[in-house]
């Protein structure tokens, strides 16, 4: 059985922050709010946002700084604030998985001063915590998926490995745990790729977790570990050559990475894993604000260089989806990732 380490304090954090919001959330369906955005907005509406926004908007980026929620945030931040002519503030609210970020958003009010900015484990969360706080349908207003990479399996420019089934081999030949494979936090994405690896390959590796894209990164630069797994975070260690990329978790080769192996072409068949970045807002804010916050992020990313760090610096596939695209890409990656824990009997202890 595959067992998430050292999760006790951060299970505790979730249930905390999970009975404190509990009181506090908005209920209304997004199926209505969706329909509003798409059939027009009604007069009411559009007097109460015409003057919308007069406030300084807040971005929760639910990690810590340096990883790659954090990044993109701050890299789009400049641009929304000429779009929409006032500052921009991305703050950093870290802790149990992304939750308490995420869930400062759904409880905050929905006037269009909130949105958060959210990534792989959020799809991944709702089945291994019984309580985060918020539910991401109910709870959450989707704008639109900014884009999807794949993780990244790298190793330390230092260490001898050229190749993933090197790796693989060393791991067989030494003890259980012989072989450390850092990711970006228990429950995370890379940590379940990582389950669903060891039960492929009837290999253990010794699974290091770090509080975030941002520490893993440092420490694969570093050498402290002997591989790593995670997402943009690591591509620009990679670019500059102090960790060398091993595999890749898509299905297939992304267009970032066009000539860097899958796991299946390294003998680790079915397992087919995207990290992604999407924007929410409390579930509750109008429809024309949505639709405008939407729109100005779309020409802030499209900005050139903006649009060529996202791609070649942190190795996004763009995709800037409609509203109820990235609704429905949520609903079907959770449902992907709970049959992944229910499968590998992950949990948290």
């Amino acid at each position: 059985m595959a067992e998430i380490e050292g999760a006790g304090a951060l299970q505790s954090q979730w249930q905390n922050a999970g009975s404190a919001i509990a009181a506090e959330r908005v209920i209304v369906q997004r199926r209505g709010l969706l329909a509003g955005m798409a059939s027009g907005v009604a007069a009411p509406a559009l007097a109460q946002t015409a003057g919308w926004p007069q406030k300084p908007i807040r971005i929760i980026a639910p990690y810590p700084p340096g990883g790659t929620v954090d990044a993109v945030a701050r890299l789009v931040q400049p641009g929304l604030q000429a779009e929409l002519g006032v500052p921009v503030v991305v703050e950093n609210r870290a802790g149990a998985g992304g939750t308490l970020g995420t869930a400062a958003a759904a409880r905050a009010a929905p006037d269009g001063q909130t949105f958060v900015f959210v990534f792989d484990s959020h799809v991944t969360n709702p089945a291994l915590i019984p309580n985060p706080g918020y539910d991401s349908a109910r709870d959450l207003a989707p704008i639109t998926l900014i884009g999807t990479t794949p993780l990244l399996i790298v190793t330390p420019a230092a260490r001898a490995w050229r190749s993933f089934p090197e790796v693989v081999e060393a791991a067989r030949r030494g003890p259980p745990e012989a072989v450390s494979c850092a990711t970006n936090g228990n429950g995370t994405m890379a940590h379940l790729v990582l389950a669903q690896m060891q039960g492929v390959l009837g290999v253990q590796f010794l699974h290091v977790p770090y509080p975030g894209g941002g520490p893993l990164a440092t420490a694969a630069a570093g050498n402290q570990t002997d591989i790593a797994m995670g997402a943009a975070a690591l591509s620009g260690h990679v670019a500059s050559g102090l960790v060398r990329a091993l595999a890749q978790t898509g299905a297939r080769r992304s267009g970032m990475y066009p000539d860097l192996p899958t796991l299946a072409e390294c003998g680790v068949p079915g397992i087919d894993a995207a990290s992604f970045l999407g924007v929410l807002a409390p579930i509750a804010t109008a429809a024309p604000i949505l639709q405008r916050f939407r729109e100005a992020l779309v020409r802030a990313v499209e900005a050139p260089t903006t649009n060529a760090q996202l791609r070649g610096g942190l190795g996004f596939d763009l995709v800037l989806s409609e509203p109820a695209t990235f609704g429905q890409f949520i609903e079907n990656q959770t449902a992907v990732w709970q049959r992944v824990v229910r499968d590998n009997r992950i949990r948290i202890e």
